[in-house]
């Protein structure tokens, strides 16, 4: 069965860079998987009322602000379909239109249809960062983000932050695509950031991959005064580690995200691809 991934590109207020369409079609080849691409444009409620359209034009704003979103979209969309043809990868479009503060929900929604939702993240784009969150909690599929900052390479070197809890071992699972194609594992536990449940438990997953038939290590790190999401990214990049894999922690709470540590870390300073699971 032909694994499927779905892109959801930001365009309002900020669109996605365009890296993110190179870098999503790098990861769908490496996976032999098919890409649905969605845009997700700004559909803005008219409140305005007699005055407001008198002094404000407020109806005019609003259909410019529509307009410039589907045009990020169109050239997004455009730039993925480019790349999807030059790697020869499947591809589908699709564009869909929300109110402002929806617009992740939405775009959670729809990634509920496929194996896994690529996001492009940079730190100075909110609206990538409430899609990923959106995404991350409320699609129920492991969803991969993708540095617009930098090039996706060959993702042979998998690193798995492990603390033996129920987000961990799913996004283990959830993993299994890239695991498949490693040509290397490593198990990485932080032991100061809060109490583990048992000694060894790196090692004890590493011998159930190795029987799986992976080359896998395992190392115990120490965050010092760094924040656990940076001392995890720091750590897989010093070993030549190209995706890092990790729970992600976190409920809503009035539609206000409550992220755990490590999460709140990644997605503040995303320094390479990280694929999470709620």
């Amino acid at each position: 069965m032909k694994l499927m991934a779905t892109l959801c590109l930001a365009t309002y207020p900020d669109a996605n860079s365009p890296a993110i369409a190179a870098n999503s079609v790098a990861v769908v080849k490496q996976l032999d998987a098919t890409l649905h691409a969605i845009a997700v444009n700004v559909d803005i409620p008219d409140v305005s009322n007699a005055l407001s359209r008198y002094l404000l034009d407020l109806p005019s704003k609003i259909r410019e602000v529509e307009a410039t979103s589907r045009k990020f979209g169109k050239t997004l969309l455009e730039a993925v379909a480019k790349e999807a043809s030059q790697g020869a990868v499947a591809l589908t479009t699709q564009e869909i239109a929300a109110a402002p503060a929806l617009m992740g929900d939405v775009a959670a929604n729809q990634c509920r249809y496929f194996d896994l939702c690529l996001v492009g993240l940079s730190p100075d784009n909110p609206a990538a960062r409430m899609t990923a969150e959106a995404i991350l909690f409320g699609a129920g599929r492991p969803t991969l983000l993708l540095p617009d900052a930098t090039d996706v390479g060959v993702l042979g070197h998998v690193v798995i932050a492990w603390d033996g809890s129920r987000v961990a071992a799913r996004a283990v699972a959830d993993a299994r695509p890239f695991l498949e194609r490693a040509s290397r594992v490593t198990i990485v536990s932080a032991t100061d950031e809060k109490p583990l449940p048992g000694k060894d438990i790196g090692e004890r997953l590493a011998e159930g991959l190795r029987m799986r038939g992976l080359t896998v290590d395992a190392a115990s790190i120490q965050a010092g005064e760094r924040s656990i999401g940076a001392a995890l990214q720091e750590h897989a990049l010093k070993i030549g580690g190209n995706l890092l894999v990790m729970g992600g922690y976190g409920h809503s709470r009035v539609r206000d995200f409550v992220l755990g540590g490590a999460t709140e870390g990644v997605l503040a300073d995303l320094r390479l691809p990280v694929l999470l699971s709620h």
